[in-house]
């Protein structure tokens, strides 16, 4: 698509109504469930749409499906290409490969093996390509154009942004007494799809964008401001730099705010849908509830309905991140304490541990690289305890007996 039809391009309730019908029995019409842990926590009444129940564990097949559908058979027999490294190139292989249409997806060269692999593993062919996006993306438009493929926009097309707003027919369908969505925003298919079917209920919906503080491209264009965008976020599915054309311009219709989320709030959101949901959410998915999380009062009594869109996420970060949610709520904490150096020292430091039933993980001694005089050591001692009452009652006992006690705090 052109700018010029990108721009001319529009997007009504017809259109994801049509790509619902066309869709239907090739996706999975995913569950949504009122938490009553998660609204007592948050103090709205919170609707889940499990979207990471999908086959390739995110929303992007309804779009990447719907864009295949309405190819003639000229197009699909050449086949397609997008560049991703993300959702969008799993659900556009994993489709493309049911319907027989081949599919190229161009990635950088920085993409993690196991992304490649799981694009691969659904059918996709790979071609790492640029050090970064951008020039993984333009060697993807420059294939489109020597192999006369279709390129499939992995947001900033009419028909991916219809396909993603059948998310929002089965929600509201599913639970009527929705008053607020708050949807994850990239590069904006999403929320403009579902913005879209929010608007034509005849009753008012109130439609919240959500974005990472690191990457507030959207927000910034919403706003009227300039904002940096970059850095590691946890939600790198909505780590776009530049919003779309089409999109932007649906946004400013259908959206009534965007909100920013921090770190901590994406961490949180996290941990906690995997303990009290016990589903497994990637950064982006989460995004929804971190705003909730992180804007309390914004949200206070409304009933919300949130989009857990995706469930991609690396095993080794989402242990880091529960353990670092562990830390943030004081049941597990690294104390640094200074001590002589002599025997039986931290013997007795141990025992005030033993006493007050806090359970020690892993101790680190420095003797060399410290400040404090050559008798003197460091230590730091991992630990569990039961909250953070528990662990400020040790605290205030090491501290009573005389020893210099500090917390090693995360970010």
């Amino acid at each position: 698509m052109t700018g010029t039809e990108t721009l001319e391009a529009n997007l009504d309730i017809a259109d994801v109504r049509a790509a619902a019908e066309r869709i239907v029995g090739a996706v999975v019409r995913t569950p949504t469930m009122h938490s009553k842990t998660l609204s007592k926590i948050t103090g709205a009444e919170i609707w889940l749409k499990f979207e990471n129940q999908q086959f390739t564990a995110a929303y992007k097949e309804r779009g990447a499906l719907n864009a295949l559908l309405l190819m003639d058979p000229e197009q699909r027999a050449r086949g397609v290409i997008a560049a991703s490294a993300g959702n969008h190139s799993q659900g556009l292989s994993y489709h493309g490969s049911r319907l027989g249409v081949p599919v190229t997806i161009v990635m950088p060269r920085t993409t993690p093996t196991v992304k490649v692999m799981q694009t691969e593993s659904v059918g996709g062919n790979v071609v790492l390509e640029g050090e970064t996006f951008d020039e993984a993306n333009a060697y993807a438009r420059s294939m489109e154009k020597q192999l006369g493929l279709t390129f499939v926009h992995p947001f900033d097309e009419p028909n991916v942004a219809a396909g993603q707003g059948t998310v929002a027919l089965e929600l509201l369908e599913d639970a009527p007494e929705i008053e607020t969505l708050v949807v994850p925003i990239g590069g904006g298919g999403l929320i403009s799809g579902m913005g879209t079917v929010a608007k034509a209920q005849g009753r008012p919906i109130e439609v919240i964008g959500v974005q990472a503080e690191l990457y507030p491209s959207a927000y910034s264009r919403f706003k009227g401001e300039e904002l940096e965008c970059g850095g590691d976020t946890l939600a790198e599915g909505i780590a776009v730099k530049e919003p779309g054309v089409f999109t932007s311009r649906i946004i400013e219709k259908v959206v009534d705010d965007i909100v920013l989320v921090k770190e901590s709030n994406l961490e949180q959101a996290v941990a906690l849908l995997l303990q009290i949901e016990k589903t497994v959410v990637e950064g982006a998915g989460a995004a929804g509830l971190a705003a909730v999380l992180a804007h309390r009062e914004r949200f206070a009594g409304k009933k919300v309905g949130l989009v857990l869109c995706g469930g991609n996420i690396d095993t080794r970060l989402l242990a880091n991140v529960l353990l670092r949610d562990l830390a943030r709520s004081g049941r597990l904490a690294r104390l640094r304490i200074s001590l002589q150096d002599r025997p039986g020292a931290l013997l007795k430091v141990m025992q005030e541990f033993d006493a007050h039933h806090v359970n020690i993980l892993e101790i680190y001694h420095q003797r060399i690289f410290t400040n404090l005089p050559a008798k003197g050591l460091v230590t730091d001692i991992e630990c569990e305890a039961r909250d953070r009452e528990q662990l400020d009652k040790l605290v205030g006992a090491l501290r009573a007996r005389g020893y210099s006690v500090s917390h090693v705090e995360l970010n």
